[in-house]
């Protein structure tokens, strides 16, 4: 397609998107579905009108795929209602450890014995797949700072944890291809790429929320407020956390996330002793002047640019997607993998495994197994992979296999989303009517019960 194409196709899809918004919300299907579809139109598979080649664009997909993830990361990051403690995130970091151990175990095994793949590409496909996505998983997760939705929280907090979590592994299946110095033994690998990088990750990306929300505090507290100003610092802050991890090995995408947690967390404690300091006025100061106001919060002014950023980005790589199959891309092999990744290996099986133990209800496990939405972070790593050296007849056929596996995912995560939250939220309506708990039953409430 020529440049005056792109840009004709590109918009009107932006303005059919804007326009029929109140339409889409009513379809039984997400949005992703229809930009699928439209990739799928003039892709290849129909009217043939270009062809997204990923392997010969692999650096450019991964930049825009690296972009997209962080932006979500962040995003996801600010709506955590709750401050970290064990016992209300038990369940997400059981899932994004064990649960993702267990997927990336299964995957690598299948695809050894049954695709007949070298080991290391067996476990790097595991990497690639395990990781459940931050960007098109939206219609499961938390929709805003303050919803204390417990399956959305579990769902958001994973696919913010295990973009991090998932690197080890993609660098385990590179270290057993040739392709990374796992050392004696995998002990550089244990130390570095697990330990090292997941701590230092975990440490900047906390240092760094923390410092913004005082920073901004103390010099953003006067008017006037410049909202715009709110999305530089956002974006900055996640230019600076993740360029910090590249420079120190430690994994960006976790490292961002909990910069996004932090700073939210943190401006929201700041903003409780505002109040307090408001509250503690001298008799007769009903009316506070705007200087003992609350200060506005960095990642709340923040959030919004960065979702409309998301879906952006969503309908572009999503229509590259559509625009990279042929007909013939769809393998028994791929599409059995899909069928094994999302009926057998995400559930029943890791889930059950990684929440062994906890006191999670078994409608909220089936949910969370079921909804392991596989996207955007997927073709990251396989680009990653790419730009690192993987030979090009395994990363064809590696990129065959994801590619199916995600537009598998967009197509049956997708249409199965809407009835099934219906579903799950009538359930949970009438056993909290039972059990004498209102349905909005937050996060803090449900983590007490499970702990008595």
């Amino acid at each position: 397609m020529t440049n005056a194409q792109w840009f004709l196709l590109v918009g009107a899809l932006l303005l059919a998107r804007g326009l029929t918004a109140p339409m889409l919300q009513r379809l039984p299907v997400t949005p992703a579905i229809v930009y699928l579809a439209v990739g799928l139109l003039v892709g290849p598979t129909v009217l043939n009108l270009f062809h997204f080649n990923p392997l010969k664009e692999s650096a450019l997909l991964e930049v825009l795929t690296e972009m997209v993830v962080l932006i979500s990361l962040f995003s996801a990051g600010v709506k955590m209602p709750v401050p970290f403690s064990f016992a209300r995130w038990r369940t997400p970091i059981l899932l994004a450890s064990v649960s993702m151990a267990v997927s990336v175990g299964l995957v690598a095994a299948f695809a050894y014995y049954l695709l007949g793949l070298p080991l290391g590409a067996g476990v790097l496909l595991g990497a690639i797949l395990a990781p459940t996505d931050p960007v098109l998983a939206t219609d499961v997760q938390t929709r805003h700072p303050g919803d204390r939705d417990r399956l959305r929280f579990t769902l958001t907090c994973e696919a913010g944890m295990n973009d991090g979590s998932a690197f080890p592994f993609v660098m385990l299946g590179m270290g057993l291809l040739g392709l990374h110095e796992l050392g004696e033994f995998g002990l550089r690998w244990a130390l570095v790429d697990v330990l090292w990088a997941t701590i230092a990750g975990g440490v900047i990306g906390v240092i760094s929320g923390a410092t913004l929300a005082h920073l901004g505090r103390k010099l953003r507290g006067t008017p006037p407020r410049h909202k715009l100003m709110d999305d530089f610092l956002g974006l900055g802050l996640i230019g600076v956390v993740y360029g910090l991890s590249e420079l120190v090995n430690a994994w960006g995408f976790l490292a961002v996330f909990f910069a996004a947690v932090a700073l939210r967390q943190t401006e929201l404690k700041l903003a409780g002793d505002d109040m307090n300091s408001v509250a503690l006025n001298e008799p007769g100061e009903e009316n506070p002047g705007p200087e003992n106001e609350p200060t506005p919060t960095v990642s709340e002014g923040a959030l919004v640019f960065k979702e409309h950023l998301e879906r952006l980005s969503e309908l572009v790589l999503i229509l590259l997607i559509g625009g990279t199959l042929f007909i013939d891309s769809w393998s028994l092999r791929a599409v059995g993998l899909a069928l094994f990744l999302f009926m057998v290996a995400r559930t029943p099986i890791s889930v059950l495994v990684g929440l062994l133990g906890s006191r999670t209800s078994w409608p909220t496990r089936s949910m969370v197994g079921w909804f392991g939405v596989r996207g955007i972070g997927s073709l990251y790593y396989l680009m990653f992979a790419i730009q690192h050296g993987l030979p090009e007849e395994l990363a064809l056929d590696l990129v065959q296999l994801t590619l199916i596996v995600v537009t598998l995912s967009i197509l049956v995560h997708g249409t199965s989303v809407k009835p099934l939250m219906s579903r799950f939220l009538r359930h949970r309506s009438h056993q909290s009517g039972v059990n004498g708990v209102g349905p909005g039953q937050p996060i803090e409430r449900k983590t007490e019960q499970a702990d008595k």
